[in-house]
């Protein structure tokens, strides 16, 4: 079977996303039958919220603040900042790390 690529409409913020061929194709040998509903953000926080209520260890974790070095957002880090590299919000790491 051939896959093509298919855009999707996120069920929880709305945001198109794609389905590519190669996740159809892993999703068709673990025996999935449905199509994701949500993006790979919005997934990702589900995930988090879902683990989170569960895991003491993440709902205790110290959170520190501070600018994001990329877009300038205010947000929070699991590690104290050393002020020596750049800190960046999750939305920019990801387009980082990449």
């Amino acid at each position: 079977m051939s896959f093509q690529d298919k855009s999707i409409q996120c069920s929880d913020c709305g945001a198109t996303f794609t389905f590519s061929a190669e996740d159809q194709e892993f999703f068709q040998s673990k025996g999935y039958t449905n199509e994701p509903k949500r993006c790979h953000s919005c997934r990702a926080a589900r995930k988090t919220e879902r683990n989170g209520s569960s895991n003491s260890y993440s709902s205790s974790r110290q959170m520190y603040p501070t600018t994001c070095g990329s877009c300038g957002k205010a947000t929070e880090v699991p590690f104290q900042p050393r002020g020596d590299k750049p800190v960046y919000c999750s939305d920019c790491y990801r387009k980082v790390s990449r």
